[in-house]
């Protein structure tokens, strides 16, 4: 999936000619905390609330104003990977998209990646969850999908988590198998460590309570 599938177009640009006071009341709209400001398709730069209220921009045209604007963007044939990164790092609520002239094409909304998410991790389809935990060096992707696979099994999605001031790591795995004790015999002769296991129901909590926590990060 590349940005250009997910550019919304529901939320416009601020001019160069408007002013602070139409951009808080469009923020207040949309409910985000930052927008971009464009001269015709050129992409200048994103404004946000908090510089806005700080410098008191809210009479005055953005031609008029002297604003330290950040610039970050995506271009069209970016992964959405590269779009959660930039979003989360730089914690933002829009994050722009430019085409491969460089010009502005719209942005993407961080709320708007709750559905992302949901379809790359195969929240949406039935099926189980495995949690493992090993060392760094142990990950093989190829061996954890044999023993998968020798039961009878799919993997639907794959992520790690590096546990932070540790050499371990989590890898979770959604299954199309809602039974998994045949799985977690497997693994544990292999000597894995299977830290959890979840069913279809378990999973969607935990990921609801994953994604409230990674938005409530975005929005501090």
């Amino acid at each position: 999936m590349l940005a250009k599938d997910i550019v919304s177009d529901y939320i416009p640009p601020l001019k160069v000619t408007e002013n602070g006071l139409i951009a808080l009341n469009w923020m207040d709209e949309f409910k985000v905390s930052h927008l971009p400001i464009v001269d015709g398709t050129e992409y200048l730069g994103l404004v946000s609330e908090t510089e806005i209220y700080d410098a008191q921009l809210a009479d005055e045209p953005f031609t008029k104003c002297k604003l330290s604007l950040i610039r970050p963007y995506v271009l069209e044939n970016q992964h959405v990977y590269e779009v959660i990164k930039m979003i989360s790092n730089i914690n933002l609520t829009v994050l722009p998209v430019l085409d491969e002239e460089l010009q502005y094409a719209g942005l993407i909304p961080a709320a708007s990646l709750t559905h992302i998410f949901a379809t790359l991790a195969a929240t949406r389809e039935p099926g189980g969850i495995l949690v493992l935990e090993m060392n760094n060096l142990d990950y093989t992707l190829a061996q954890i999908a044999q023993i998968v696979e020798s039961n009878d099994c799919k993997i639907l999605s794959c992520y790690v988590n590096h546990i932070p001031d540790s050499t371990r790591m989590e890898v979770t795995l959604k299954l199309n198998r809602q039974d998994l004790s045949p799985i977690i015999q497997t693994f544990n002769r292999y000597n894995y460590n299977v830290k959890a296991s979840f069913h279809q129901k378990e999973f969607g909590d935990d990921m609801k309570n994953r994604w409230d926590s990674f938005m409530n990060y975005l929005n501090m």
